[in-house]
């Protein structure tokens, strides 16, 4: 494999010119504006694995936006086979004023790259496609079978995926699903994530009167949907930050005590999480350090609040709607399904006959767990440790990626989360960011992910 490093390194400002250019595509899937753009990003990666030699390259079209398929079987029947996915949309850039650069004209310095998309996912989906070509270029051929299925929904919780792997289960039959969508716990500490949070998303509306009326004429007679609404959204948790829905908490695995014992030996500091929120301390579950709250616990956080009159000045205004939204982080071994019908039933029993309630889930993903003695595991923490030349950890991630669930409910097949991001990424936020180490790293740590799982 040392030809095939060497390689990397010779060949890293070329690397990082193409990611340049892919990251210039304002591919934001959730904006019809940027429809054209986003159909760009996909025309323009399926061109990078043609010239990577790929031998099969083919752009599936969805209801929304196009999955960018390839693959390379020449290894054989007998061969295994790694599928890695990715996707290549980013989301919206808003607010613009708080970036130090343009979104989608790629900055380098002090390290890092800075554009929209770098670290998720662009960047990182784009390590795999380089590590195939230098390895092709190399050796010849691959000694595995690789598929590679990046989508372009996934910042806008297209269903458009689910569907297509469900009717293509033959085609991405694999022993392994490679994902980098994730980050490290720190800056110089390579990470495995073993387990995501899943996620239930509702919105709920509260109607009363016909029409919006004067507080004057009609206050005192009639419910106000908007104090309706914010009494029901108070008796959804108490005050140690335990959530209130019956039966909320049946099925949560607890976490090990070795869980416990090995988050307590990551170098996380309190302090330092304040300062960099700017907060005076932190809050959550009584009885649960942070990392546990944010790793392996459920949450229920409102996301958003409307109803009433919220412009310059005063309207004395009793208003007819009123609308919320909110979402709850759910852990193994609870179902966004479950949750979402015990959230659905507690709210219905707190809406008083004064008022009418309707209750939309807008989105849904279950939590993983991926065993952490898996072969693909383990391998993968050999080629990080050979990339990076430093020792991985095991952590977990508060947030979601829903397509992991499919990978094992549908494909069978486990997943390693080989995340290359860091915390500081500003992922989702202005001035999103990449480390051009990781980067180059990652594409060394994704070939020798191919060499050793043959």
């Amino acid at each position: 494999m040392k030809e095939v490093l060497n390689f990397i390194d010779q060949n890293k400002d070329q690397y990082l010119a193409e990611l340049v250019e892919f990251l210039k595509i304002p591919s934001i899937s959730s904006e019809e504006a940027y429809n054209e753009s986003t159909y760009k990003a996909a025309e323009w990666l399926a061109d990078n694995f043609r010239n990577a030699g790929i031998p099969e390259i083919k752009l599936y079209e969805t209801k929304g936006h196009p999955i960018v398929y390839a693959q390379d079987l020449t290894a054989g029947a007998g061969a295994p086979t790694i599928l890695v996915y990715g996707h290549y949309d980013v989301q919206p850039v808003d607010p613009l004023d708080l970036w130090d650069s343009p979104p989608f004209e790629p900055v380098i310095k002090n390290g890092k790259i800075f554009a929209r998309g770098t670290s998720d996912d662009k960047g990182q989906a784009f390590m795999h496609v380089k590590a195939y070509e230098a390895y092709k270029k190399i050796k010849g051929a691959l000694p595995v079978n690789v598929k590679y299925m990046i989508e372009g929904e996934e910042e806008c919780g297209g269903d458009n995926l689910e569907e297509f792997i469900i009717n293509n289960q033959e085609m991405l039959k694999c022993d392994t699903v490679m994902v980098s969508d994730t980050e490290w716990f720190a800056d110089g500490m390579p990470s495995i994530c073993y387990s995501l949070r899943g996620n239930v998303y509702l919105e709920i509306t509260v109607t009363g009167p016909n029409r919006d009326l004067h507080s004057g004429t009609y206050g005192g007679g009639v419910d106000n949907p908007l104090n309706v609404l914010c009494w029901m959204i108070s008796q959804l948790k108490d005050s140690d930050g335990r959530i209130s829905i019956p039966g909320f908490y049946d099925n949560v695995l607890d976490l090990t005590e070795v869980e416990r014992d090995a988050f307590k030996k990551l170098p996380f500091s309190e302090e330092e999480y304040c300062k960099d929120l700017d907060i005076n301390m932190t809050h959550g579950e009584l009885g649960y350090t942070t990392l546990e709250r944010v790793w392996a616990r459920p949450t229920l956080d409102l996301n958003g609040i409307y109803g009433g009159y919220t412009g310059l000045g005063s309207k004395t205004v009793l208003p007819s709607k009123a609308s919320a939204k909110f979402s709850m982080r759910i852990v193994p071994h609870q179902t966004s399904e479950e949750i979402a019908l015990k959230a659905k039933s507690y709210l219905e029993k707190l809406c008083p006959p004064t008022v009418k309630l309707s209750i939309k889930m807008l989105w849904g993903g279950n939590p993983v767990l991926m065993p952490i003695d898996s072969k693909s595991i383990k391998i993968a923490i050999e080629s990080l440790k050979e990339a990076f030349g430093k020792d991985t950890v095991f952590m977990r991630e508060g947030g979601s990626i829903p397509v992991v669930g499919l990978f094992d409910s549908v494909l069978k097949a486990p997943t390693v989360l080989m995340g290359m991001g860091l915390p500081g990424d500003n992922i989702h936020s202005p001035n999103e960011s990449f480390s051009i180490e990781n980067f180059y790293g990652g594409i060394k740590a994704s070939a020798l992910f191919i060499d050793k799982y043959k």
